[in-house]
């Protein structure tokens, strides 16, 4: 379930919200997830922070992080994610940041991208990528990388709760 009907489905059938954190998809994450019908019961909205700056200032990503390693850092996609579900009273919070091209970035070569998710119960996970192609296939990879991640992340989530339930078995 990576798509973004899938993710959206799973959100609202447990009532939960999402909010999304994009720094070089620059939007087509949330544009992704608008696209489907009722979207609106689960997404929040989003951020797009593509200046280093408003990463700190608007999603409390840290200042000496952002200067000692850059935007492209897994750090700072954790970060990211966990701030945009603060900045927008979500359940979820997914990020992106890293290269698209032409030109590599803090010294980070083009197709390194960072994808983060962080969820209501304290769980973050990240997943670093090497993406190869032109400025357009990485965006859109990187896309479809961060909704297969938060799809896992909701599996995960899901099962856990699933065990609590059942009284841990």
């Amino acid at each position: 379930m990576t798509s973004a009907a899938g993710v959206l489905a799973l959100l609202g059938e447990r009532g939960e919200s999402l909010a999304v954190a994009e720094s070089l998809t620059g939007g087509l994450v949330a544009a992704e997830l608008t696209s489907v019908p009722g979207a609106s019961r689960s997404f929040r909205g989003s951020v797009t922070v593509y200046a280093t700056p408003l990463k700190r200032d608007v999603l409390g990503v840290d200042g000496d992080l952002l200067a000692a390693r850059g935007a492209v850092d897994p750090e700072v996609a954790r970060q990211m994610a966990a701030g945009v579900r603060r900045v927008l009273g979500a359940d979820w919070g997914v990020a992106t940041t890293g290269v698209a091209g032409p030109d590599k970035q803090d010294g980070k070569a083009v197709g390194t991208v960072y994808v983060a998710v962080s969820g209501p119960d304290g769980s973050e996970n990240v997943a670093e990528l090497r993406l190869n192609g032109g400025r357009t296939d990485i965006r859109r990879e990187s896309v479809r990388s961060a909704l297969t991640l938060l799809s896992a992340e909701l599996g995960k989530n899901a099962r856990a709760q699933d065990t609590e339930q059942n009284g841990g078995n």
